[in-house]
């Protein structure tokens, strides 16, 4: 009897734990062959001068990598790593170890699905399967009482509708045991340097304290320092996107976690926890409802003085305004920000520089840990005022903002 062999290709779900296509192929597979590779698209500039991935993000998804490929180890498997284009790769992978069909996690986001797409095209040729999930939201699209095209486009509708009329899914278990080949390839984690980044850039490294790092095991401690009922920090959710972004944890996981540390007393920092996963599957079923709608420029971005890298240099060295330069620099060397932060940000240089808000959503995009394009420039083109929820438009000064918003050290409970 020929064994099942599935090929599974990871990319933003780099957990062991509540994956459904890790679970669903150690179930069905007889051989269980784990892939992952780092696409150089993703480390080129766009044409705005910005980088797709910058240094601080590209060294966290590293860590998070090795992290999941020793989990793997520890359970019987091994992760294969490739510096490449999948659609390059893969069909040969199948070729080798006689793959009988290959998994994988469906995105949203243009560059992603076009990815998805070359490499369907690549297997159809050997006549395998691509099996498509769908795992990166809280409520599963299966779920939703309605199609995505009747969505509301208000997210506060949105909001109440699925709340009141949809579930979130229990966590699945985490896979203790996999059978991968017994003559799998040894394959190497690049380096930041085989990834392009320069001998000086990762030397900088050394002079920066960057507050996360990434993997499976440092995403659930840091779950539960910040859901504890004496934290209080204003680095809260911030420190736990950067896990959800990259798949280190599932925002089921995050959900059953809050509603189980849950307390009447904590109620604002909660529910303000659990509006932002609200947010985040809001943004991601807009850009399944309006393909490629948050990467479309607005008629205010035509007008806009800010449009590219070599622009905003001229502001971005000094904004005369002693929070606005922290806020700065702290994303540029942190590669984070508290969400409230991430708004005055976003405001001012709107409203004092005149951004387009492409350009500001690819400042954001090269530097952010927890950069994810539908959140990312969903947020931004509310910013903007062109948003897909109207009444969230941002109508508020930056002034304000700063006023209500700005907190060094601690939010409220």
């Amino acid at each position: 009897m020929t064994k099942k062999v599935i090929l599974v290709w990871f990319r933003n779900d780099l957990r062991i734990h509540d994956n459904e296509i890790l679970h669903e192929a150690v179930q069905k597979g007889d051989i269980i062959i784990p892939v992952y590779f780092f696409d150089p698209r993703y480390f080129r500039t766009n044409d705005a001068g910005f980088q797709h991935t910058g240094i601080i993000r590209a060294k966290f998804l590293l860590e998070s990598i090795a992290h999941f490929k020793s989990s793997l180890q520890e359970i019987g498997g091994d992760l294969l790593v490739f510096h490449g284009k999948p659609e390059d790769i893969i069909g040969t992978l199948c070729a080798k170890y006689e793959v009988t069909e290959v998994y994988h996690h469906r995105e949203v986001a243009q560059r992603e699905t076009s990815i998805s797409e070359r490499v369907e095209e690549t297997l159809w040729k050997e006549k395998i399967n691509l099996k498509h999930f769908i795992g990166h939201t809280l409520y599963h699209k299966e779920d939703l009482p309605i199609p995505i095209r009747d969505i509301p486009d208000s997210f506060n509708a949105f909001k109440k509708k699925v709340e009141k009329e949809s579930f979130v899914r229990p966590v699945l278990p985490a896979v203790t045991r996999i059978t991968t080949h017994p003559h799998l390839e040894a394959t190497h984690i690049p380096t930041l340097e085989d990834l392009g980044f320069s001998p000086e850039a990762t030397a900088s490294l050394d002079n920066i304290e960057i507050p996360l790092e990434g993997g499976e095991e440092k995403a659930l401690e840091m779950i539960e320092k910040t859901l504890s009922a004496d934290y209080s920090d204003v680095n809260d959710y911030n420190l736990i996107s950067p896990y959800i972004a990259h798949g280190a944890v599932s925002p089921a996981f995050y959900y059953h976690k809050i509603k189980e540390y849950y307390h009447p007393a904590s109620k604002k920092k909660y529910d303000r926890l659990l509006m932002r996963l609200l947010w985040r599957d809001y943004f991601r079923f807009m850009l399944k409802k309006y393909p490629n709608i948050f990467f479309k420029p607005t008629h205010a971005d035509e007008s806009g003085r800010v449009a590219s890298k070599n622009d905003l240099k001229v502001f971005i060295k000094g904004s005369n305004h002693p929070i606005i330069d922290k806020l700065i620099k702290e994303l540029q060397t942190t590669g984070n920000l508290p969400y409230e932060h991430r708004d005055i940000l976003a405001a001012y240089m709107l409203q004092e520089w005149d951004v387009n808000h492409l350009a500001g959503a690819s400042f954001f995009e090269e530097y952010l840990l927890d950069y994810a394009p539908a959140t990312t420039y969903g947020y931004w083109l509310h910013f903007a005022g062109s948003g897909t929820s109207p009444k969230d438009n941002l109508k508020t000064s930056w002034e304000e903002l700063l006023k209500k918003n700005y907190q060094t050290k601690k939010v409220a409970k």
